[in-house]
């Protein structure tokens, strides 16, 4: 009998050391088929687990590329410069998109370029219910911007189209019924070249897409005392010790930039420094802070450099110098028309220590526009991303931000 048992543990143990030497083979297997951790191989095969994605290709470049999710609002996830085995640009927010669950306040999932509502504060907030007070408990993302799954209408090796029909109401009781329509459309390289007025590309890996976002008024003529909805584009990226946002700002109206620099409190002198054209703010993901340029001071670009991967990004967005943006801040507003047009995130810990990031954003706004039944407002937003050597990089900046690489790395040393 007890020979009987020695056999059967011998035949137990011999079995679960040839499965786990097949697992650690099958993990290894998998390991470099989807390429290491922060590539975009790697990305698209964790997200390949979870939901359905669309992979875009730029028309000119194979190793262009960007993965869009109808799950995720139709979201642009994340987008490479490279291949599978480039870097991968986006924020992804992996425990929450592998736990499935739907957070209270805001599902943090990450993406390079996600579909938003401006106001988020005061009487024309869709975040606040009818009443309610502007306080963290009270915030909460509405659904369609959230959680809800966008329609595909059509889609080929560049660009999809998404469709959603949502209706919402604001913090004073005003419903909105609408159409929301998205297109994200890969730029090819002699778009970039034209977008940017830079010609010189050989030398350097570039990525770029364009959304161009819809909302169409079914409802109600909107009236400017009731409220009215914005567009607003925002995109999560991965902060580093050595990453600077750069926001250019114009001199038109005003020798100093309107900026608001004060959505969650002040922020220290060696996090934010403005300069002769730009506003740099440190994207290290450590230190929550938020900035806003008014429409009369911003221009229609803005930018960050990871001087620690060689990472140069640029955002391009609508942009109307005279026209009114409206404000975001969680207060009641006395001039609710008189928002930003671009607005830069850094994230950091809460007070009670929790962190949804780390991450940091660029964001661009639309104008308002009080439609009419039926009318539509329209915004487009492009990202790009470069990678090379610096001199090359270079150029892009200055020609670009108006301010060279040196400049962005020593922003805060200088000061």
């Amino acid at each position: 009998m007890k020979n009987k048992i020695s056999i059967y543990i011998f035949i137990m143990l011999t079995a679960m050391a040839c499965q786990e030497k097949k697992n650690k083979q099958e993990n290894s297997v998998e390991e470099n088929a989807t390429g290491q951790e922060g590539t975009f191989g790697y990305d698209l095969a964790f997200l390949k687990k979870y939901k359905q994605v669309i992979v875009l290709e730029s028309p000119d470049d194979e190793n262009s590329q960007a993965i869009v999710v109808a799950d995720y609002q139709g979201r642009v996830m994340t987008s490479t410069a490279a291949g599978d085995s480039g870097n991968s640009y986006g924020w992804l927010n992996y425990e929450l998109i592998k736990s499935g669950e739907n957070k209270p306040h805001f599902n943090a999932l990450g993406g390079e370029d996600r579909f938003w509502f401006s106001p988020e504060g005061g009487q024309f907030s869709v975040y606040f219910k009818k009443g309610k007070s502007f306080v963290y408990e009270n915030w909460q993302t509405p659904a369609v911007i959230d959680s809800e799954p966008y329609d595909v209408v059509s889609s080929d090796s560049s660009s999809v189209r998404f469709k959603k029909k949502t209706t919402l109401e604001n913090n004073i009781g005003t419903k909105f019924d609408l159409l929301i329509e998205r297109e994200v459309t890969m730029i090819n390289k002699s778009e970039i070249k034209n977008l940017l007025s830079v010609q010189d590309f050989d030398n350097i890996k570039t990525t770029g897409y364009t959304s161009e976002n819809a909302v169409t008024n079914l409802g109600e003529d909107w009236k400017r005392e009731t409220g009215a909805l914005g567009i607003w584009i925002l995109g999560m990226f991965k902060p580093s010790t050595k990453t600077t946002i750069v926001a250019p700002f114009s001199k038109t109206n005003s020798e100093k930039p309107l900026l608001t620099s004060n959505y969650f409190g002040d922020i220290p002198g060696d996090r934010l420094v403005v300069k002769d054209s730009a506003v740099f703010l440190k994207a290290d993901g450590k230190f929550r802070s938020k900035i806003g340029l008014s429409p009369k001071s911003a221009r229609k670009v803005a930018g960050s450099y990871d001087a620690e991967k060689g990472i140069l990004t640029i955002i391009l967005y609508d942009l109307e110098s005279n026209g009114e943006y409206l404000k975001s801040t969680w207060e009641l507003h006395k001039d609710p028309f008189g928002g930003d047009a671009l607005n830069a995130y850094n994230d950091g810990p809460l007070e009670d220590g929790s962190q949804m990031g780390p991450f940091y954003e660029l964001e661009s706004n639309s104008n308002v526009m009080l439609l009419k039944k039926n009318e539509k407002l329209i915004h487009r937003h492009s990202t790009l991303h470069f990678e090379g050597e610096k001199s090359d990089l270079n150029k892009i900046a200055k020609t670009v931000l108006g301010v060279d690489l040196k400049s962005i790395e020593n922003a805060f040393s200088l000061k």
